[in-house]
């Protein structure tokens, strides 16, 4: 598909992945390869959730995609060979009530944190940023979050949130072990995609 400038992905979807092996390098693509995106030609960008975003789940968002293709993906990334070390890879996104304005994503990775407990931080690193960049106000995340209905109150407007995130604990040998964590853009007609496609943000946004 020939692309048209501005580029403005019109589709994405969220994906997740563990490699390990004793190369650093190798367990990078075995966590790729988990992903299901190790074929492609990835092209690392940040962070904007772009106005009317299509979010679609990866075995749709594939068909779109062809070996070898450019890429361009918000890719978070962690590696240690630390014997029983427990890392994470996560993506947080915050998409707004309003489908034409824009979302933020977060990327955070580190160590000795849950699965559960590095999906909440980027949840909150894009609840923060959407805030300070979009409505120009800082937030208190425990009092701009409302448990009930589980969005951030931000100002007059709401924002739900969403991670997709990896975590996994390196084996007492000290195999090298990679977790990755991406938002993956595509550039295709949104509205090309088979009938009974559920487009994630907007579920997100109804919920």
């Amino acid at each position: 598909m020939a692309l048209q400038f501005p580029l403005v992905p019109s589709m994405g979807f969220l994906t997740k992945g563990v490699g390990r092996h004793k190369e650093k390098l190798t367990s990078f693509e075995y966590a790729l390869r988990d992903a299901h995106i190790e074929k492609y030609n990835l092209v690392r960008v940040s962070s904007i959730f772009p106005p009317n975003l299509k979010l679609i789940t990866r075995e749709v968002g594939e068909k779109y995609l062809l070996p070898g293709e450019v890429v361009f993906c918000v890719l978070a990334q962690e590696q240690t060979n630390e014997p029983n070390r427990l890392l994470a890879s996560s993506i947080g996104v915050a998409i707004p009530k309003d489908k034409s304005m824009y979302g933020y994503l977060s990327e955070h990775h580190g160590f000795g944190v849950t699965e559960q407990g590095a999906g909440d931080y980027a949840e909150d690193l894009a609840a923060e940023m959407i805030a300070k960049v979009i409505y120009g106000t800082e937030i208190d995340i425990d009092k701009a979050y409302d448990k009930a209905s589980d969005v951030f109150k931000i100002l007059t407007s709401v924002v739900k949130t969403r991670n997709v995130t990896q975590s996994a604990v390196v084996d007492k040998d000290g195999t090298w072990t990679t977790t990755v964590a991406a938002m993956v853009f595509i550039f295709a007609d949104a509205a090309s995609t088979p009938a009974g496609t559920v487009d994630l943000a907007q579920a997100a946004r109804d919920s």
